[in-house]
């Protein structure tokens, strides 16, 4: 395997599939061994149950499927754009030309993102075919992030990933953070809790209340975002900002705004 790719390369292909399980498996243990993630939840167990087509099972087939086209790609891309095969690193770049082509790659990544998740719903075809599956879980969960059909997966988020690859020209250890740290986002975005001390949450307005008002109903023409920023839904007018208020019951909701003028979140 050395000779076929390095152990930089194989961080980049591998390390993201792991931190996805690891990272929303936290979610799970948390949410169903304790009870300290509750009063932040945006779903109830129940409506996890109910308003979700797709069950687990299917989940965890249909995310498996996508990470092994994902780490396919991946091999192909890095093969290809010849990032020294079995060979390591060469000098480290300046912290400040790396932290700007992880600028770069967040950029590109959203940009690609955004078109492509907007495209699949603004043409019904392309939404009832593939871009449905992953709406057939309404109410989201941690490790669902990943959930879709094969090819709603490879043109949304895996050439999201390989266009901002080859844009940023990051090396394979930084491209292997930049990836993780995608895949912890997009995991942290789909986990149905909006907790006020999450860093990832408090940072970014993407984030996990901001994405559940894409999935409520009524909510296809608006936060088609992700994972990072906001620019695209607010430049191009689709941005539904948000206030979080208590659910009767226990629990958060995110109750959205579709008009610009009213008080944004």
């Amino acid at each position: 395997m050395a000779a076929f790719m390095s152990a930089e390369q194989l961080v980049v292909t591998l390390a993201p599939v792991i931190v996805y399980w690891v990272y929303a498996g936290m979610y799970e243990v948390l949410l169903a061994r304790t009870t300290v993630l509750d009063r932040y939840r945006l779903h109830s167990r129940q409506e996890e149950e109910t308003k979700n087509i797709a069950s687990r099972k299917d989940v965890v087939r249909g995310v498996l499927l996508q990470q092994a086209l994902q780490a396919a790609i991946s091999v192909a891309v890095i093969k290809l754009d010849g990032h020294g095969t079995g060979a390591t690193e060469g000098p480290a770049e300046p912290f400040l030309v790396l932290a700007a082509r992880f600028g770069v790659a967040m950029l590109v990544h959203d940009a690609w993102q955004y078109f492509m998740h907007r495209l699949m719903h603004s043409v019904p075809y392309m939404y009832r075919r593939f871009h449905s599956w992953h709406h057939r879980v309404a109410a989201p969960y941690a490790y669902a992030a990943q959930y879709g059909h094969p090819v709603d997966g490879v043109l949304t988020e895996v050439l999201a990933g390989t266009a901002a690859y080859l844009a940023s020209g990051l090396p394979p250890r930084a491209a292997a953070a930049f990836f993780i740290f995608a895949t912890i986002k997009g995991v942290d975005d789909h986990c149905g809790v909006a907790t006020p001390w999450n860093p990832l949450q408090a940072l970014f307005h993407n984030n996990s209340a901001y994405h559940d008002v894409h999935h409520q109903r009524g909510g296809g023409r608006w936060n088609f975002s992700q994972p990072f920023f906001v620019v695209w839904d607010r430049l191009l007018g689709t941005h539904a900002p948000y206030v979080l208020r208590q659910r009767d019951g226990g629990g958060l909701e995110a109750k959205a705004f579709k008009d610009r003028h009213q008080v944004k979140h």
